[in-house]
C-alpha cells in the first residue's frame, strides 16, 4: 500500500513537472496550454514518451479526480436564469447548431469510419465535432476584449448550450448498449430527481448554510467541494455516472449568489486537476496511423465549414446580422474537453474503439492549433468569408438592436465593491437626488444581510470575494463605466486598492471607466491618482474637513450670538443720535 501510495506521488510528480515544461513552450509559441499538458502527457506515456509512468491506476485515478473537478466547474458556470433570459432566437440557434452538426456528422462519416471497429463509433464522433471548447474560446475572448461583442455573447450562448446537450447525452450513455425507452426514461427520471433533490437541499438548506459562512469565504469553498463529492457519491448509488453528480452539484449551487465566489477560488485547484486529467489523456494516446492522422485532418476541416454553415444561418435569419453569424462560427471551429470526457466514459461502458479516442484526441489538438488563429484572426477572415459570400448576393443586414438587449438586462454599469458605511451614505445620497440611477447599480459584497432590501430598490447585489480579481470576471463588470471601491485597505482582506485598481484597469479594459478608490493614506491617495484612479476618497480627510465646517457654523453662531447680546448696552445710543440727526434733517 505504501509502494502504491509513494507510485502515485511520484507520477503526479512527474506530470506536473513535464506539463509545465511544455505549457511554457505552447505561451513562448502562443497555443492553448493544454497542448503543452497532453504533450508533456505523451511523452511521460508508454505509448509515444520515454514510459516514466506507466500505472494505468495511477493514470485513471488522475484522471478521474480532474474529470470530476472539471464538470463540477461547468456546472458551476451554467446559470439556469442567464439560460431563461437568453430568448428564443438563443435557443433556436443552440439547438439547431447541435443537431445539425450531428447530422452532418453522421452523413459525412459514415463511410469515412468504416474502418473503426466501435459499436457506437460513428455516432460518438459526431456528437464530439458537434461541441466546441469552452476553455480555449472563453480565455481567447477574454484576452481580445470580444466577449461583450454580439458575436461574443452569442458565442458564450450557444457554448452553455452545448453543454446541456452533453449533459442529456450523458445520462442516456449508461442505456446505449441496451437502448430501451423505459431504461433511457428510468435514467433520465434518476437524473432529474437528483436534480430536484440538489436544488431543494440548495435552496433550505445549503444557502443558509453559505449565509452563515459567509464572511468565512474558505469556509464556503470547502463547503461546496463537499457537497461537490456527497452527489458524486449519491449518484453512483442512483446507477448514474459520478461525473453527472459533479455536474448536478455545480448547477444547484450556480444558482445562488456564491457561483461566482467558487468558482474563482476553486480555479487554482480546478487549474491544478484539469492539468493532470489532460496529462493523463496525453498517456493514453497510442502510436497514431495514417489513417488517424488522414481521418483527424478531415474532421478539422469539417468543424470549421460545419460551425460556420449552422451558425451563420440561423443568425442571420434571426436579423443579428451575417457578420455576427460567422464570427461567431469561426469562434466556435474547436472540439470540446467535454468531447473528451463524453469518450473516456464511453471507453469505460465499452462503446467506442481506441481508435476513434485517438483520432478525437489527435482531432482536438489539431483544432485548438488552427482554432487559435482562427479566433485571433476572425475579422480579417470574416471580412474574406463575406467578401465571397457577396458574390452569390449574400449581403450583411444591419443590426439595429443594441447589444445590451441580448442579455434581456438594464446595462449595470454604476458597480460598488463593498458595502459598509460609506457604501450606504452613497446610496442615500442616490436614493435622494438621483434614484434613476439605482437600476444601474450593481453591488458586490459578502454580507448577504442587506441583499434583500438592495434588491427591492431595483439594486442588483452580487456576492464577491474582492481579494479574487476572477471574482470580478466572473460577475462580468466589464462593460462598467464607473466602479467605486468605498473599502480601504485597511478593511479589505488579502488585497489592496492598488492592486484592485489594476486588476480593474485589466478587466474593463475596453471600456476605461472612471474608477474610485477608499484610502486611510493621503500618501497613497496621490500614488493612486497618478495610476489612473479618477478620485480617491480619503474618510479621514473628509471626516476632518465635514466636522471643521460644523465646528465653523457653530463658533461663528455662537459668536454673533455673544456680539448679540453685547450690541444692545453699546450701540443703543449711538442709533438714538443716528435717528435724532435723521429727524433733524427731515425736517
Amino acid at each position: 500500500m505504501e509502494h502504491h501510495s509513494l507510485s502515485l506521488l511520484n507520477d503526479i510528480a512527474l506530470s506536473i513537472i513535464f506539463a509545465t515544461f511544455f505549457s511554457h513552450i505552447a505561451r513562448v509559441t502562443k497555443q492553448p496550454l493544454i497542448l503543452g499538458y497532453v504533450a508533456g502527457g505523451l511523452l511521460l506515456g508508454p505509448n509515444l514518451g520515454f514510459g516514466l509512468v506507466v500505472n494505468e491506476e495511477s493514470i485513471e485515478l488522475i484522471s478521474e479526480i480532474g474529470l470530476i473537478l472539471l464538470l463540477f466547474i461547468i456546472g458551476l458556470e451554467i446559470d439556469l436564469k442567464e439560460l431563461a433570459r437568453m430568448g428564443k432566437s438563443m435557443f433556436i440557434l443552440g439547438i439547431s447548431q447541435f443537431v445539425f452538426c450531428v447530422l452532418f456528422g453522421l452523413i459525412f462519416f459514415k463511410g469515412i469510419l468504416s474502418g473503426y471497429t466501435g459499436k457506437f463509433d460513428l455516432l460518438y464522433f459526431a456528437i464530439a465535432l458537434a461541441i466546441s471548447s469552452t476553455m480555449i474560446v472563453v480565455k481567447l475572448l477574454h484576452d481580445k476584449f470580444e466577449v461583450s461583442t454580439i458575436a461574443g455573447r452569442l458565442t458564450i450562448g450557444v457554448l452553455v448550450l452545448q453543454d446541456i446537450w452533453a449533459i442529456i447525452f450523458m445520462g442516456v450513455q449508461p442505456n446505449l448498449q441496451d437502448p430501451q425507452i423505459l431504461k433511457i426514461a428510468s435514467s433520465l427520471g434518476i437524473g432529474l430527481v437528483l436534480i430536484g433533490v440538489a436544488f431543494l437541499i440548495s435552496r433550505f438548506f445549503l444557502s443558509k448554510l453559505f449565509e452563515a459562512a459567509a464572511s468565512k469565504p474558505e469556509l464556503i469553498l470547502i463547503t461546496s467541494i463537499a457537497w461537490c463529492f456527497l452527489l458524486c457519491g449519491l449518484a453512483e448509488k442512483a446507477g448514474l455516472s459520478k461525473e453527472m453528480g459533479a455536474l448536478i452539484a455545480g448547477v444547484s449551487i450556480a444558482a445562488f449568489p456564491y457561483g461566482a465566489d467558487v468558482i474563482a477560488k476553486l480555479s487554482g485547484i480546478r487549474d491544478f486537476f484539469i492539468t493532470l486529467f489532460f496529462v493523463a489523456l496525453g498517456m493514453k494516446i497510442p502510436i497514431p496511423s495514417i489513417q488517424i492522422i488522414t481521418v483527424s485532418l478531415i474532421a478539422v476541416a469539417f468543424v470549421i465549414v460545419s460551425r460556420v454553415i449552422t451558425v451563420a444561418t440561423p443568425v442571420y435569419f434571426s436579423g443579428k446580422g451575417l457578420r455576427a453569424g460567422v464570427v461567431t462560427g469561426l469562434n466556435l471551429a474547436q472540439i470540446s474537453e467535454f468531447s473528451l470526457v463524453i469518450l473516456s466514459l464511453g471507453m469505460g461502458y465499452g462503446h467506442i474503439s481506441k481508435e476513434l479516442e485517438s483520432t478525437v484526441l489527435t482531432s482536438m489538438i489539431l483544432a485548438s492549433v488552427v482554432s487559435t488563429y482562427i479566433i485571433l484572426f476572425n475579422d480579417p477572415i470574416s471580412r474574406f468569408i463575406l467578401s465571397l459570400l457577396a458574390g452569390i448576393g449574400l449581403k450583411e443586414k444591419k443590426e439595429n438592436r443594441s447589444e445590451s438587449d441580448l442579455t434581456g438586462l438594464p446595462k449595470r454599469d454604476i458597480v460598488i465593491l463593498g458595502y459598509f458605511r460609506i457604501a450606504q451614505g452613497l446610496l442615500e445620497g442616490i436614493e435622494r437626488e438621483k434614484p434613476e440611477w439605482l437600476n444601474r447599480i450593481l453591488i458586490v459584497d459578502f454580507n448577504p444581510v442587506f441583499r434583500q432590501a438592495l434588491e427591492a430598490k431595483g439594486i442588483r447585489w452580487a456576492y464577491g470575494d474582492l481579494a479574487n480579481p476572477e471574482t470580478l470576471h466572473h460577475l462580468g463588470i466589464e462593460d462598467a463605466r464607473y466602479v467605486i471601491c468605498t473599502i480601504s485597505d485597511m478593511i479589505l482582506k488579502g488585497t489592496t486598492n492598488r492592486r484592485l485598481l489594476e486588476s480593474l484597469k485589466t478587466i474593463c479594459h475596453h471600456t476605461q471607466p472612471s474608477i474610485i478608490l477608499t484610502t486611510d493614506d493621503t500618501k497613497e491617495a496621490d500614488v493612486l491618482v497618478e495610476s489612473g484612479a479618477a478620485h480617491v476618497i480619503v474618510p479621514g480627510r473628509i471626516s476632518g474637513m465635514s466636522l471643521f465646517k460644523e465646528m465653523k457654523t457653530i463658533v461663528d453662531h455662537s459668536k454673533n450670538g455673544h456680539e448679540k447680546l453685547k450690541a444692545p448696552t453699546q450701540k443703543k445710543p449711538a442709533k438714538k443720535k443716528a435717528a435724532v440727526k435723521s429727524k433733524v434733517r427731515g425736517k
